[in-house]
């Protein structure tokens, strides 16, 4: 027999790699006589990095950089097997993680970390950059990246604009001569799992601005500075960066990516799956475990389990997804390739508890299962 662990992290309870070796502490305590893959996943958010990394025999390096409220973080990039691809997760440098909940202000944080670890990235002379957008704690469109890459905003009084998304609206000019020009000789690809433009409805201030710590009033003052943002570049770049799917994401980072930096828009699950060469491994497999912190309706836009289901139902290789949280919804699951969605957590506990446990609680889980399919 041989099963294939494909999971997501289960964020603030354990990495996917913790994840893999909780599922295989269960396996085993059913069967031994078994073949267990390894290969966790990511979507472009948190442990996309490490699952790349791990994926390809790759190496992760460290770089202290501007966190999003512009004190020092030491952030995480990796360079994988090939020396030649860089992975960076935005978030270990303009994570929402790294701001205490009381200190949140997108109106304040900034992007400028980011930047600079694409620039440490291109110090080790790859030819390719994956960047993963999510769980960003910035609605700054980009620019402060752009800014730690070379590019100046000023305003009316030739002044550099402050960071944060609220002095998008200071911008008179953009001047992208000192862009650094070994963005030039680079491919950038994003990986990304939403499709949200930079303004509007569906925008990055009106989806993501409250999460980030915005008040309703926040919300439109983000929005109108990103249009501001994005009218002034259309006019110096020549590029419409505001009614692109995926530009609204991370805080419009997606943007300025796409139309400073020619980045190409991939889905994270499938830029994951590509580098982790999870189809070679599954398709000759009995059984496929994936999971994520929480399964809903909305992992049906790309979230770690539904990518790893179709690409399994491609070879009729049956697959169970776990979940931390268990929502509405995932009755459209089953038609995409999942064929059983069980929760986690035991009975009615709290969140700070099942967090903790998450890894017991999946092993238990995970053995349940197994006894039930090994019966004769």
């Amino acid at each position: 027999m041989k099963i294939v662990l494909a999971p997501d992290s289960f964020k603030e309870s354990m990495t996917a790699k913790e994840a893999c070796m909780a599922m295989e502490r269960g396996i085993k305590k059913v069967i031994n006589s078994v073949e267990i893959i390894h290969v966790p996943m990511g979507d472009g958010g948190e442990g996309t990095l490490d699952a790349l990394v791990d994926a390809t025999n790759g190496e992760v390096f460290y770089k202290d950089v501007v966190a999003p409220l512009g004190n020092k973080v030491k952030a995480r990039f990796g360079i994988l097997g090939d020396k030649k691809t860089a992975i960076i997760e935005m978030a270990e440098a303009s994570g929402l993680y790294l701001v205490d909940k009381e200190k949140r202000n997108p109106l304040i944080t900034t992007s400028f970390g980011t930047g600079e670890l694409i620039k440490e990235a291109l110090n080790k002379e790859v030819n390719k950059i994956l960047i993963g957008l999510g769980g960003s704690a910035t609605n700054d469109g980009g620019v402060g990246m752009l800014q730690a890459l070379g590019v100046s905003f000023k305003d009316k009084n030739n002044n550099e604009i402050p960071y944060g998304g609220g002095a998008l609206n200071k911008i008179h000019y953009i001047d992208v001569s000192n862009l650094d020009k070994r963005m030039l000789n680079v491919k950038i690809e994003i990986a990304c799992d939403v499709k949200n433009t930079l303004t509007g409805p569906e925008g990055a201030s009106e989806v993501f601005g409250r999460q980030k710590g915005a008040s309703d009033t926040d919300v439109k003052v983000l929005d109108e500075n990103l249009k501001h943002f994005a009218d002034i570049s259309k006019k110096i770049i020549g590029k419409d960066i505001d009614n692109i799917q995926g530009a609204g994401a991370a805080g419009g980072l997606g943007a300025a990516l796409i139309g400073f930096c020619n980045a190409e828009v991939k889905r994270g699950i499938d830029t994951v799956i590509e580098y982790s060469k999870l189809e070679d491994k599954l398709k000759d497999a009995d059984l496929v475990l994936t999971g994520e912190g929480s399964i809903d309706f909305q992992t049906k836009f790309g979230k770690t389990p539904i990518g790893v289901a179709t690409l399994a139902k491609k070879y009729d290789v049956p697959v169970i997804a776990f979940g931390g949280r268990i929502g509405n919804g995932i009755e459209e699951l089953y038609s995409l390739g999942i064929d059983s969605i069980i929760g986690i957590t035991p009975g009615v506990i709290g969140l700070d508890e099942a967090l903790k446990d998450g890894k017991d609680n999946l092993e238990i889980a995970v053995e349940n299962i197994l006894r039930i399919i090994t019966i004769k």
